[in-house]
Order: structure tokens, then sequence, then C-alpha cells
């Protein structure tokens, strides 16, 4: 097992926001396919060829990628799909919570949490790497319903996004 990530999970109880520089990312990437075929399956949602190769290319990394970048790690497999083809199934990869939008970089990451469609979600977004973290918080959700339910608001994608340094650029 590479990288003491786990170790650190396991005394909190929740995944660490960073995984290790070192972590055996292709272990974290099998974890989040697995995830999108098994949702798929229960909703009866196809995870079409092109919906998942969007979603590996998304996984393969912790930093977010633009719809034209994802299109050009694509074409590296063979041909290049078609700008709408990878816009629809970033569409169907966000609408079934496999995939989270970050607005304030007009790009997309993998989510790696399995956390409920719609639940707020803390981004921590590192700098100098360009890491995202995903930092689900109890405290953050109870906060933000509370306000939204006596501003009679109803919520549609609760993102927080915050910059900053992460803690392995910090140690650097």
């Amino acid at each position: 097992m590479k990288g003491s990530g786990r170790n650190r999970a396991s005394r909190t109880g929740a995944a660490p926001a960073f995984p290790e520089p070192e972590h055996d990312h292709d272990h974290c990437s099998a974890q989040a396919i697995a995830h999108a075929e098994a949702l798929c399956a229960a909703r009866d949602a196809r995870l079409t060829p092109i919906r998942r190769r969007v979603l590996e290319a998304l996984a393969q990394s912790h930093q977010p990628l633009g719809a034209y970048e994802v299109m050009e790690r694509l074409a590296g497999d063979g041909s290049r799909p078609a700008p709408i083809t990878v816009y629809r199934a970033l569409e169907f990869l966000l609408d079934n919570g496999l995939v989270h939008r970050i607005e304030s970089r007009n790009a997309f990451l993998a989510c790696i949490n399995n956390h409920e469609a719609g639940a707020p979600v803390v981004f921590l977004i590192c700098e100098r790497c360009g890491a995202v973290g995903e930092a689900p918080s109890a405290e953050v959700t109870k906060t933000l319903a509370t306000a939204a339910k006596r501003a009679g608001f109803i919520p549609k994608a609760p993102v927080i996004e915050i910059s900053g340094i992460c803690s392995h650029c910090g140690r650097a």
C-alpha cells in the first residue's frame, strides 16, 4: 500500500481531503468506476462507453479538467470525440453525482466520496499544485440548510470553493 493517507483516514473515520501524493491512484480510480457502475445499475441508468471514458479521464488525477482537456485526454486513446459528446457525458455524470463542477475553474472533477447527491460539498482548491480536495462537512451542511430554509430558498447545487495551499504543498 502506498502513502499514509489510509492511516490518517482510519484515525478520523473519514477519507482525507487530499490523498497522499504517492497514494495508489489506480485503486482510487478503480473505486470511482466501481461506484459509478453500481450506482448506474441501481438506477437503471447506462454507463455507456463514452461516459465511462470521460469518468476515467477525470478520475486519473485529483485535479479538475475542462471539457476540452477531457477531449485531449480521450484523443490519446484513439479518436477524438466531438465536443457535444463530451458535454453530454459530463451532464449525465453530473446529474448522477459521479462528477462535480468546479465553477471557479470551469472544470470537472470525479467524485471520490460516496455522499448523497445534492449534499453540500466544500472544495479545497490548492493554488500551488492545482489539486482539489473534497471535504464533506455535517456542520456546514446543517448551517447552510438552516439558512436556506429560513430564507425560503431551495438550493440546487450547494458548493463552497475555498482557495489556499494543501497540506502537501504546505510541507514542501
